[in-house]
Parts: structure tokens; C-alpha cells; sequence
């Protein structure tokens, strides 16, 4: 990958950029963000630069054995770990044919897109103690290419202490040449040993005039959708990608929304019933990105209502509509929705009965919109 092709966060491109062309980079680095925020995207590019064979002050040349092996990452040198699920294998390498094929397409999935990508069981995957094994074994071996090696650990927040103790001293003392990169979304779960080994990166959000550049380039989107996938992106590529990719070319969730809440506050029982049967007959994906969509609206509606519009991130039509909507939602029912929208977003991936689901929560929300 290119560093141009990364979207957005120029400070942190820089600063790689000129720590590799003056051969001061550090041998450990951990990227904190959101995977939506680039972390895979600024690495990958960082280490096709740093591997190049003939790399320029902007960025890699993209022609050299090097730079074609990165971007197909096919690169010997460079080695991979993430989560899998434990009861099937013990190590990575097995899956890397799938990882990276989802990573390719889209490299700002999240932790959730690799488990529906590679699991239909939906198994919550870890990096094992065998898996860093493996990253020992194979960091001891000489270079393929005669530079550097570098070990990536994709979700390293996933690590089980075992694993993360056995990688103490090889973070602390790397072989000569030998580069860490460690992606994370939360520093919580990772052993503050391990934070004090390495370089800290904090990857922010992707800024709004960038994912619009992003989106512009994308595709032909109206003006009102544009902000929406912005605002409710929040920030965060993978998102965007997904609002993309469910093929709308209209804000339909919100026209859903505003139906939803309008039925039920008008108690119009057919039209409630006749709106969940609509909406159960969408795919398991769509489902779950209306549920998202309505914890969304829920936000702005607080937003509008104590911060006086100020804070509001949403297109004009969601905008308008809120003025009036959002009276709705107070302290004394937004627990509420919120939870009933979350629990609601849990049941779609484990396949609940989508009719059903979706009368309850036109009840539910008839209910709760009348405790404002």
C-alpha cells in the first residue's frame, strides 16, 4: 500500500516517513485506534516504504520485487498474527489465505468483520500462546530478502497473557532488523508491559473534508446521503465502507426510521405490523445497519436537545427532521431505546427470527416514545 492511498491522518504518514528515510524508526510500534481509523492501512504502507528497494521522500516506488510483493502481501519477510478461533487451529497461518483476501478488499475491517468473514458460527477468535510461538520461530530465521523482518499482530488487545508474557523479550530486544507493529483498538486489554516496550501511535479519526474526498472519489453520491454516511461514520472508514457497500442510493434508513417512529407514536398497529414484516423480509446485513442507524438518530436527538443543535452531526434532512423528533427522546426513555436497538443488533447476527424481532420492537417502541 501506498501512503497516498491512505485516507486521511497526514501527521502520522510524516512522521513515518521521514523516521524510515533517516533510518530512525523505531523497532516496536502500537497503533491505538478504531480499525475504521487506517492503523492496517498506515502500517502496511510504512512497511512497503521501509522494505523498498527504492523508495522516494513522498513514498514507495510500487515497481521494485518488494513493493509488488507488499501490496498482493506476499512479502517472506513479512510476518502476520491475528485472532482465530482456537478450537479448530492453534495458530494463523492456516487462515492467512482468508485474512488476507478479506484484508485486500477492504483494509480498515474491524475485529467483527473477520469473525462473520471467517466463522459462520460466529466463535469469538484469540491470539494464542502457539501463536506466538510461531512468531518467535519464525522472527529467529535469517531474512529471505536480506533487510529487515517485520512481525504484524493484528488485534494484539486479543493476545491472552500467556501469549503476551512469551513476546516480552523479543518487543523488549528484537533481533537485529527486526520490526514490531501491533494493532489495537483499546489499550485495556494489553499488558502495560507490553505499552512500555513499544512506540505508541494514537490513530484519531478519520476528519470529515477527508472522508468526503474519500466518498467523492468513490462514487456519484447525492449531497444529503454524502453527509449521512459522514456523520454516522463518525469518523471511521470501515463503517463508511459498509453504508457504501449495502448498494442504497438513498438515505433508506432513514425513511425507515422516520416511519418506524411515526407508527408507533400515531399507535397505528397496521402500519406497525405491516413496517416489521417490510423490514424482516431485508438481508441480515441491512437489519443490522438500521439497528446502528437508530442508536445513531438516538445520539443526535440528545445532541439536539442539550446542546441546542450545536453538536448535531447529520445531513440537512436528518437535521430537519430531528427539530421536531427529537423532543422524544429524554433521560427517562433513551436507556431504554438504547438498549432495545443494541440487544436487537446481538439477536440479527446470531440469526434471530427477523418478523418477530422487529414487531416486538415496534411495541417496545410505541411504549417508550410516550415516557418522554
Amino acid at each position: 500500500m501506498f501512503f497516498n492511498h491512505v485516507v486521511g491522518q497526514t501527521l502520522i504518514k510524516q512522521k513515518f516517513l521521514s523516521d524510515i528515510y533517516d533510518s530512525k524508526l523505531s523497532h516496536a510500534h502500537l497503533l491505538l485506534g478504531n480499525a475504521g481509523h487506517g492503523g492496517l492501512s498506515l502500517t502496511l504502507a510504512a512497511i512497503q516504504y521501509l522494505l523498498c528497494e527504492n523508495k522516494q521522500e513522498i513514498d514507495s516506488c510500487g515497481e521494485c520485487n518488494s513493493c509488488r510483493m507488499m501490496e498482493k502481501l506476499e512479502h517472506p519477510d513479512v510476518h502476520f498474527t491475528f485472532p482465530t478461533v482456537q478450537a479448530e487451529t492453534n495458530i494463523s497461518d492456516p487462515h492467512f489465505p482468508l485474512w488476507k483476501e478479506m484484508i485486500l478488499k477492504n483494509p480498515y475491517s474491524n475485529l467483527n468483520d473477520w469473525i462473520n468473514f471467517s466463522d459462520d458460527k460466529g466463535r469469538k477468535p484469540i491470539i494464542s500462546v502457539h501463536q506466538s510461538e510461531q512468531i518467535l520461530k519464525k522472527l529467529t530465521l535469517k531474512s529471505f530478502q536480506g533487510g529487515h523482518k517485520v512481525s504484524v499482530i493484528w488485534m494484539a488487545e486479543e493476545m491472552n497473557q500467556t501469549c503476551a508474557n512469551k513476546l516480552l523479550k523479543i518487543i523488549e530486544e528484537p533481533p537485529k532488523d527486526t520490526v514490531f507493529f501491533l494493532l489495537a483498538e483499546s489499550e485495556d486489554k494489553i499488558l502495560t508491559t507490553i505499552l512500555s516496550r513499544t512506540q505508541i501511535t494514537k490513530v484519531p479519526r478519520i476528519q470529515p473534508d477527508e472522508m468526503k474526498g474519500f466518498l467523492q472519489e468513490r462514487g456519484d453520491f447525492s449531497q444529503d446521503l454524502m453527509e449521512s454516511i459522514i456523520s454516522r461514520s463518525e469518523g471511521d472508514l470501515g463503517v463508511a465502507l459498509e453504508l457504501i457497500d449495502s448498494g442504497k442510493t438513498e438515505n433508506e434508513n432513514f425513511l425507515m426510521f422516520v416511519d418506524l417512529m411515526r407508527n408507533c407514536y400515531k399507535k397505528d398497529v397496521i402500519s406497525m405490523l405491516d413496517w416489521a414484516t417490510k423490514v424482516s423480509q431485508l438481508g441480515r446485513e441491512e437489519q443490522k445497519h438500521f439497528l446502528k442507524y437508530g442508536l445513531h438518530m438516538m445520539r443526535q436527538s440528545l445532541m439536539t436537545n442539550y446542546t441546542e443543535g450545536k453538536l448535531v452531526n447529520a445531513s440537512q434532512g436528518e437535521e430537519d427532521f430531528l427539530k421536531n423528533f427529537a423532543r422524544f427522546i429524554t433521560g427517562n426513555n433513551i436507556l431504554a431505546f438504547n438498549k432495545l436497538f443494541s440487544e436487537a443488533h446481538y439477536s440479527i447476527e446470531r440469526n434471530a427470527n427477523g418478523k418477530l424481532l422487529f414487531t416486538n420492537i415496534t411495541f417496545e417502541v410505541m411504549r417508550y416514545i410516550r415516557r418522554a
